[in-house]
């Protein structure tokens, strides 16, 4: 009968410290992917940062552009309606796909420069350029870095056990990467001959 009770504890005890080795790596899985979702949303509210600032310069650099190139209101009338359409877009897809239709619309203005020397040497131009180039490389790093958080997310959520725990406790891949918008491989004809 002792020998019998000892079995009985030792398999109860097993099974105590199995549970509880279980709960431990679901409590820690959990703990991991809450952080790692986390991550997501701050890289895409990183890119968000960034597409603001850019919307923000914008029109400033069109109005300096506009003191020197009137003819040129097609090309100032797409910027804005892309800008207008970056500033109205709620979802991070809808942000991103905003923001290739911006990049194609101001093409154009950075290569207006060539047909008007003045503005080459326009201070406040050069300065607002400047600018929005640095902020084009501040979203074009924000994008990798998002990326980079989906894929981290995405393969942590799906390795065993943590698929498991994944499921259980309702985290789902993501499919949000950023991609560039077909548009945006086209570069645009522009022409100032007229």
């Amino acid at each position: 009968m002792n020998k019998t009770l000892w079995i009985v504890l030792g398999v109860v005890g097993l099974m105590f410290l199995g549970l509880l080795a279980v709960g431990g790596s679901y409590v820690s899985s959990k703990n991991q992917m809450v952080a790692m979702n986390a991550e997501v949303d701050s890289s895409f509210s990183s890119i968000d940062v960034d597409l603001q600032r850019r919307a923000d310069l914008i029109p400033n650099l069109v109005q300096t552009v506009k003191g020197y190139a009137k003819v040129e209101e097609t090309v100032l009338t797409a910027i804005a309606n892309a800008r207008a359409g970056l500033m109205t877009a709620r979802t991070p897809d809808e942000k991103l796909a905003a923001n290739d239709r911006l990049n194609v619309a101001i093409l154009p203005l950075m290569r207006m420069q060539e047909n008007y020397p003045q503005l080459k040497s326009n201070e406040q131009f050069m300065r607002l350029q400047d600018e929005l180039a640095g902020t084009e490389n501040r979203i074009a790093v924000a994008r990798l870095r998002y990326n980079a958080s989906i894929k981290d997310y995405n393969v942590f959520i799906q390795q065993f056990p943590n698929s498991i725990w994944a499921s259980f406790a309702g985290f789902q891949p993501k499919t949000g990467y950023y991609k560039a918008d077909d548009s945006s491989k086209t570069a645009p004809k522009v022409d100032f001959s007229n």
